[in-house]
């Protein structure tokens, strides 16, 4: 049997053993040790010659390596550069050429529009043909003209950069803020509403795709003209709302361009002929299995019909 130790030796503090204190050794020996191991060779005796010699040839070899590689991709770079330059003129060449044509057929469809609407007229007797027009102004499938209000928003102008003489990044017209314009137009009592001679009508959207505005598909670009044919107190009431506070505010910190003004005798065009879809009866549903009475359910992958259309909404 061992002897219990006595109970003054326990009570002793200084017969106690402690943990070494982390915080304590690093603020007694704060450089790492591999720091003291250099010092110490070097207080031993330089470094030696041969070690020298040959040091500088293989950092030499090392610089040129690296100097290859940036000469080579440089020159990689430069090389592309013509052909990303010819294939950037021809799409901006092509795009111009189909906006073109785009704007051609529009016009060509706005004609044959006129005609059929004169042949249309001269069939209809004249309250119908009156009725017709009305509904179609209202729609906006038909040319509206009138006295109303234009706002007018533009980029802020490029600035170029002191160094590179690049031009630098500027603040752009969003799209969210032509929503805003059209939807406080339409508050403030506008019947009728375009964007760059982009008809709107209950249909239209207003979206960005990378760096452009589209509406309806259409590219607009700056300055933005959001054309409104509506009551004489429509500048008014768009001027104390929402939309034209938080714009202006924008245009103050941003330096957007921001404007609003009366205009008499508005004409704005017609929207295209929209495209109408027709609702079709689904087929029946077959039940997925039999139970007590021939009642069927459907579980999640039976065949049923689902509440929300396939594919998604816009």
């Amino acid at each position: 049997m061992t002897a219990a130790p006595p109970r003054d030796a326990e009570r002793d503090p200084s017969a106690r053993v402690y943990a070494p204190d982390f915080l304590t050794e690093l603020f007694r020996n704060p450089l790492d040790p591999g720091y003291a191991d250099a010092a110490a060779r070097r207080a031993v005796g330089p470094v030696s010659r041969v070690r020298e010699v040959l040091g500088r040839p293989v950092s030499l070899v090392v610089l040129a390596v690296i100097g290859f590689l940036f000469a080579v991709a440089y020159r990689e770079t430069m090389a592309e550069e013509p052909s990303r330059a010819t294939a950037r003129a021809g799409l901006i060449a092509e795009i111009k050429q189909r906006e073109t044509e785009t704007d051609r057929l529009t016009a060509r469809a706005e004609q044959l529009r006129e005609e059929v609407g004169r042949q249309r007229d001269a069939a209809l007797s004249g309250s119908q043909a009156s009725r017709l027009r009305n509904l179609e102004a209202g729609t906006g499938l038909g040319r509206v003209r009138g006295d109303g209000v234009v706002v007018r928003l533009a980029d802020a102008p490029r600035d170029k950069d002191a160094v590179t003489g690049a031009d630098t990044a500027e603040s752009q017209v969003l799209y969210s803020d032509l929503q805003k314009v059209a939807n406080g137009l339409w508050a403030a009592g506008a019947e009728a509403v375009s964007i760059n001679g982009q008809r709107l009508t209950a249909t239209s959207t207003i979206r960005q795709a990378g760096e452009a505005i589209l509406v309806d598909y259409r590219p607009v670009t700056s300055p933005y003209e959001v054309q409104a044919i509506g009551p004489g107190s429509m500048r008014d009431t768009f001027d104390d709302g929402r939309a034209a506070a938080l714009m202006r505010e924008v245009a103050r910190t941003t330096g957007l361009s921001f404007g609003v003004k009366e205009v008499d005798d508005l004409t704005l065009p017609a929207a295209p002929e929209p495209r109408l879809r027709y609702a079709e009866p689904s087929a029946s549903p077959s039940p997925s299995g039999s139970g007590v009475g021939g009642s069927s359910s459907p579980g999640p992958s039976g065949s049923g019909v689902s509440s929300s259309p396939s594919g998604g909404g816009r």
